[in-house]
C-alpha cells in the first residue's frame, strides 16, 4: 500500500472513529490544533453564524419573502417551483461541482480564466478542516443575488411567480449551505441517512476528488453520471488536496 493510500485510509477510518467516539482521547491531531471534537447540533449551529454567508443568505431569502408577500396571490401552478427545484437539486449540484468548482485554470492569451468559485474551492480541498473555506465566497454571492433575480425576472410570466422562485432558490442555497458546513464540522452523524450523506463527501475529500460530487444527498446524481464506484475499487487520487496538481 502505498503511503497516500494509507493516509487517505487513516484519515477517513479516524474522523469515522472520532464521531462514533470509538478512539477515546487517542485522536490528537485536531485537539492539537485547538480544534473541538463531537460537537453537540447547538454548538456548531452557533458557529455557523459567525461568518458572513448565512448572513446574506437570510438577507435574501427575507428579502424574497416579503416580496412574494407583497406581491399578493399568485397562480397554483407556483408550488411546483420549489418541487421541481428540489427535484433537480442532486443533478444541479453534481454539474456546479464538476464544471465550476472543479474547473482547471485555462489560459487565453496572456488571460489567465480561473474564476474564484475555483480558487476558493481548490483552497477547501486543500484543507477541509477549515470552516472558513466551507462557506459560498461572500465575493460571490454579492454578485449572486442580482444575477440571481434578473433570472427569475426573465424565466416568470408575473411578479409574484418571479419571488416564488426566488424564494425557492434562498431556501435552497440556505439549507445546501447548512448541509455542507455540517458535513466539515464536528457533529456526530445520528442518522442513517445523514452518515451516508457524510461519508459520501468524505471519500470526495479524503478518497478521490474524481467522484462522490452530490452534497445534500448520499450519491443521487453520482449514480445517475456514474461517479459512484465502490471506494475499495478506486484507487486514492495523488492530488485529492491539490486539485490539477496545482500549488496555493
Amino acid at each position: 500500500m502505498s503511503p497516500r493510500e494509507a493516509h487517505a485510509q487513516r484519515r477517513l477510518a479516524e474522523d469515522e472513529a472520532r464521531l462514533d467516539a470509538k478512539l477515546d482521547g487517542k485522536y490528537v491531531g485536531d485537539r492539537a490544533a485547538g480544534r473541538r471534537t463531537n460537537q453537540t447540533l447547538g454548538e456548531v449551529f452557533a458557529e455557523f453564524w459567525r461568518h458572513p454567508s448565512p448572513y446574506l443568505l437570510a438577507t435574501c431569502l427575507a428579502a424574497a419573502v416579503t416580496g412574494r408577500v407583497v406581491a399578493g396571490p399568485g397562480s397554483w401552478w407556483e408550488l411546483a417551483i420549489p418541487a421541481g427545484l428540489v427535484a433537480v437539486l442532486p443533478v444541479v449540484e453534481w454539474v456546479v461541482h464538476v464544471f465550476i468548482l472543479h474547473w482547471k485554470p485555462r489560459h487565453l492569451g496572456p488571460v489567465t480564466l480561473d474564476p474564484l468559485l475555483a480558487r476558493k474551492h481548490r483552497a477547501h480541498h486543500a484543507d477541509p478542516r477549515a470552516i472558513p473555506l466551507v462557506f459560498i465566497p461572500w465575493q460571490a454571492q454579492l454578485w449572486l443575488a442580482p444575477a440571481w433575480t434578473g433570472l427569475a425576472w426573465l424565466v416568470t410570466p408575473s411578479t409574484s411567480a418571479m419571488f416564488s422562485l426566488l424564494t425557492a432558490i434562498y431556501a435552497i442555497k440556505s439549507a445546501y449551505e447548512w448541509t455542507h458546513y455540517l458535513l466539515h464540522s464536528d457533529y456526530r452523524p445520528r442518522s442513517a441517512w445523514y452518515r451516508k450523506v457524510w461519508r459520501n463527501h468524505r471519500l470526495h475529500h479524503y478518497k478521490s476528488e474524481h467522484y462522490w460530487f452530490t452534497v445534500t444527498t448520499a450519491g443521487t446524481a453520482d449514480r445517475l453520471f456514474g461517479t459512484a464506484p465502490d471506494p475499495s475499487t478506486v484507487p486514492t487520487s495523488p492530488t485529492v488536496q491539490r486539485l490539477h496538481d496545482l500549488e496555493l
